[in-house]
């Protein structure tokens, strides 16, 4: 991912915003430190529609008894 300084995403916003429309987002920075990202909307979209992990388990498909108890497995010694 490229990183640009703020002041140079100002002066070429519209070469930022094509570049993250043909798939490469930009890293805005400002005195050094990452502070935004831009991409495109499609990218966003895929983004904020991840499901968190709670929905996951959630839906998982079979019952209880599918899922390996972790309770009865020995512990393996870890050597130091």
């Amino acid at each position: 991912m490229k990183e640009i300084q703020l002041r140079d995403a100002k002066a070429t916003l519209s070469a930022v915003v094509d570049q993250a429309l043909r798939g490469s987002p930009s890293v805005i920075t400002r005195h050094g430190k990452k502070e935004a990202v831009v991409l495109s909307f499609e990218e966003y979209e895929k983004l904020t529609h991840v499901p968190s992990f709670g929905r996951l388990l959630a839906s998982f498909p079979g019952d209880e008894a599918d899922i390996q108890s972790r309770r009865n497995k020995p512990s393996r010694a870890v050597d130091l």
